[in-house]
């Protein structure tokens, strides 16, 4: 077992790798009662197209989410109601990367622990118990499909990409999960759920010898194949279309812009900070532009952006309300270019890297934010936790050249929600 020590944030970690391949990452917490676990897999929406035993396989969109939901299910019952009944929190979700299950508690953990480890590494489906799911999934993604919110990020998404998953719902369509089976949810659990293609990250005061000899007990010996993922033919810098515009049931006209960024390979977590710094100096509400725009009644409240990796793409995106939204989208790019050549003012860039820092070391006194933040760094290759070192990286002519190089008329595209009009 190897410790690394994190002095600059006040953080422990101990690691191991078991022979199957398992990360395991500990983080002891002896003044606290609660304890956390996080059980996740390097398999996510985007995850459709991959390479097993040498032969290239297509699965539907939605597939790894519906995976989550059916894990639950074991030849005894369900192992969310056992955990619950056993005085343990839990909870699963899948992103784009990524599929975590997860429990907190303050008693019984190791038992916990099992039931959590023996679940999500031995399958079991029926015919039946898949079937009766897709009426559940299904009706989930049509209420996910009337959400404004939701649409007019999909859609923006499916502007900007000709070939990525990423245009693709993570739970997929109602039609595209009319095509799975129990016999193919088994298959990417075959090719996903092995130990050396997964994390364990533990949070808490907890034992960890027994935390590993648990691990080692309870899951295969074997290591798994190394898949080869597929996320589409190679994609230029321009976004696909320009423009998308539909019509739902909202009051005010609801947009989103986003920019088709660069994702050159290295180091990912300083890419993001510099993404997120990006977003902040230009589009955080403390920001020359977002107090213009607000004074002249073009945007409300609503208004807010973010920086966004996903395997093979990342993009920067703002939207919120406006009865004028392509004005808006206008002087966000008028804005980004004008800071990318006058410079950004050096006292604001020192203010907004100091909240930003501030914002992600508070997230540490979440334990689920530490170990998900984890798990996702193994699985992207970098240490969550170096986040110091990066953001003292990190000058004010890399925020710079990001918004030059990737704020621009060609990388950008909008998303619309109009209100429905009567007849």
């Amino acid at each position: 077992m190897n410790e690394k020590s994190y002095p600059r944030i006040g953080e422990t970690v101990l690691e191991k790798t078991l022979p199957n391949g398992l990360k395991i990452f500990i983080v002891p917490k002896p003044q606290h009662r609660k304890k956390y676990a996080f059980f996740a897999t390097r398999y996510g929406g985007m995850d459709m197209q991959f390479i097993r035993n040498g032969e290239k396989c297509d699965t539907p969109a939605g597939i790894a989410h519906y995976l989550e939901h059916k894990m639950f299910d074991t030849k005894d019952g369900n192992a969310l109601q056992v955990l619950s009944q056993n005085g343990a929190e839990p909870n699963a979700f899948t992103s784009n990367a990524m599929t975590g299950y997860y429990f907190d508690c303050t008693e019984h953990f190791e038992e916990n622990l099992r039931i959590l480890l023996s679940f999500v590494s031995v399958p079991y489906f029926t015919d039946e118990s898949v079937e009766k799911e897709r009426g559940i999934i299904g009706q989930e993604i049509r209420m996910v499909e009337d959400s404004p919110d939701w649409q007019v990020y999909e859609r923006l998404l499916a502007c900007l990409y000709r070939s990525s998953p990423a245009r693709v719902p993570i739970a997929g369509t109602v039609e595209s999960i009319a095509g799975i089976t129990a016999e193919t949810l088994y298959d990417c659990h075959h090719a996903f759920y092995c130990p050396s293609n997964m994390a364990l990250c533990v949070v808490g005061n907890v034992d960890p010898h027994t935390v590993i000899a648990l691990a080692e007990e309870v899951l295969p010996r074997e290591r798994g194949e190394e898949i080869a993922r597929c996320y589409g033919e190679e994609e230029d810098d321009a976004a696909a279309q320009k423009e998308t515009v539909t019509q739902m049931e909202v009051a005010l006209p609801q947009f989103l812009v986003g920019f088709k960024c660069e994702t050159n390979e290295g180091d990912l977590l300083r890419q993001s900070l510099i993404g997120e710094m990006a977003s902040d100096v230009l589009l955080g509400d403390s920001s020359p532009l977002y107090q213009r725009l607000y004074d002249e009644g073009l945007i409300n409240s609503s208004f807010g952006g973010g920086f966004d990796q996903m395997p093979g793409v990342a993009v920067l995106c703002a939207g919120g309300e406006s009865e004028q939204p392509q004005q808006v989208s206008d002087a966000i790019l008028e804005e980004a270019q004008r800071l990318a050549r006058e410079g950004i003012d050096p006292d604001f860039f020192e203010q907004i890297r100091r909240a930003s820092f501030g914002a992600t070391l508070r997230a540490l006194n979440s334990f689920e934010n530490i170990a998900i933040s984890m798990a996702d760094g193994y699985f992207r290759g970098f240490d969550a936790l170096r986040f110091p070192e990066a953001y003292a990286s990190i000058e004010k002519a890399d925020v710079e050249r990001f918004l030059r190089e990737n704020l621009t008329d060609s990388r950008r595209a909008i998303s619309i929600i109009e209100p429905k009009k009567e007849g």
